[in-house]
C-alpha cells in the first residue's frame, strides 16, 4: 500500500491545513497519513477567534517512530507539509524527510513553506520563516511558494514576470527540483496567477479572479495537496499543474456560488478527478 505522508496544521471546523489537503488527495486515490502541526477549532481569520495550540515537536516524533514501527515507511511515495507551529517543527521535517528518503530513496518531499503574504506579513511564529529558506526548502524535491515566500528564498523582490521566472530558476538553484509559485499577485491583477519551473521551462496559468466578501482560507494547501496527488498519479509535471489550476477553480467556484468562505471541498469533490473547467496554460 502505498501513500501520501502529510504534515501540517489541522482544523476541527472548516477546511485548512491538513482539513483541506487530506480528503482531496484521498478522493484522487491516495492513501493519505497526516500528521498534525497545530489543532485548531478552526482557522485563525474567523472574527470570532479560535481555539487550540500547536503541538509539541516531541509529539511530531512521536507519532512519526509509531509509523516507523509499523514497517510503513517504505510505503510513503510522497510527504507535503504546510503549517509548522514553532521553529523545533523544522528540524523535525528534515529528519522525517531524511528517515523516510532512507527507506524509499524515490520518494518526493513537496514543501508548502508557509511563512504569510503580503497583506498580512509574516503569519508564523518567530524563527520559522528563516529555518524554513536555510534547512527546509532545499532538502525539498518541489516547493510551492507565494510570491512574498519566493521572494523570502531567494533574496530579492519580485515585481514582474521577469523576476519571477528568474527566481525560479534562483529557487531550484538552491535545491529543488521544481517551483510551483502558487501566487504571482505582481504578474496580474485581472487573474490569479500561478508559475510552474522545472528546469525544463516555465509555464504561466491564469484564471479568473472571484470576488469574495471574505477571502477563502487554504487556498493554498489546497493547490500543494491536488499538484502533488496529481503528479503522484503518474502526470507529467506540467499536466498536474494544469490540472491543479482547474481543479482548485472549481473548487473556489462552488464555493462562491454557495456564499460560504469556508472552501467547499466536499460540495465540489469531482472537481478533483475531473474539473469542469479548463484554462490553458502558458509557456514562457
Amino acid at each position: 500500500m502505498k501513500g501520501i505522508l502529510s504534515i501540517q496544521s489541522h482544523v476541527t471546523y472548516g477546511h485548512a491545513g491538513n482539513g483541506c489537503a487530506v480528503f482531496p488527495m484521498q478522493r484522487m486515490g491516495h492513501e493519505v497519513w497526516d500528521i498534525n502541526t497545530v489543532q485548531f477549532s478552526n482557522h485563525t481569520q474567523h472574527p470570532q477567534g479560535w481555539t487550540g495550540q500547536a503541538h509539541a515537536a516531541d509529539h511530531l516524533s512521536e507519532i512519526f517512530e509509531g509509523l516507523a514501527k509499523l514497517d510503513v515507511l517504505s510505503h510513503i511515495n510522497g510527504i507535503v507539509t504546510g503549517y509548522l507551529g514553532g521553529p523545533s517543527h523544522c528540524d523535525v521535517i528534515v529528519d522525517i524527510v531524511q528517515e523516510v528518503r532512507r527507506h524509499n530513496p524515490d520518494c518526493l518531499y513537496f514543501c508548502d513553506p508557509v511563512m504569510g503574504a503580503p497583506d498580512k506579513g509574516c503569519i508564523v511564529s518567530e524563527g520559522v520563516a528563516e529555518l524554513l529558506v536555510s534547512k527546509v526548502m532545499p532538502i525539498a524535491d518541489v516547493i510551492v511558494p507565494n510570491q512574498f515566500e519566493l521572494s523570502q528564498f531567494i533574496g530579492e523582490p519580485i515585481e514582474t514576470l521577469e523576476q519571477a521566472q528568474e527566481a525560479c530558476d534562483k529557487a531550484m538553484a538552491k535545491g529543488p527540483k521544481m517551483v510551483l509559485a502558487k501566487h504571482l499577485h505582481s504578474v496580474s491583477q485581472d487573474a490569479f496567477t500561478m508559475m510552474f519551473a522545472n528546469g525544463q521551462g516555465s509555464h504561466l496559468a491564469q484564471r479568473p479572479h472571484l470576488p469574495f466578501e471574505r477571502q477563502p482560507v487554504g487556498v493554498g494547501d489546497l493547490i500543494t495537496s491536488v499538484f502533488a496527488a496529481g503528479y503522484l498519479n503518474g502526470l507529467s509535471e506540467v499536466e498536474a499543474f494544469e490540472h491543479c489550476n482547474n481543479a482548485v477553480y472549481g473548487v473556489l467556484k462552488a464555493t462562491q456560488e454557495k456564499g460560504e468562505w469556508e472552501l467547499q471541498t466536499i460540495a465540489a469533490q469531482d472537481e478533483f478527478v475531473s474539473p469542469t473547467e479548463k484554462f490553458e496554460l502558458t509557456s514562457l
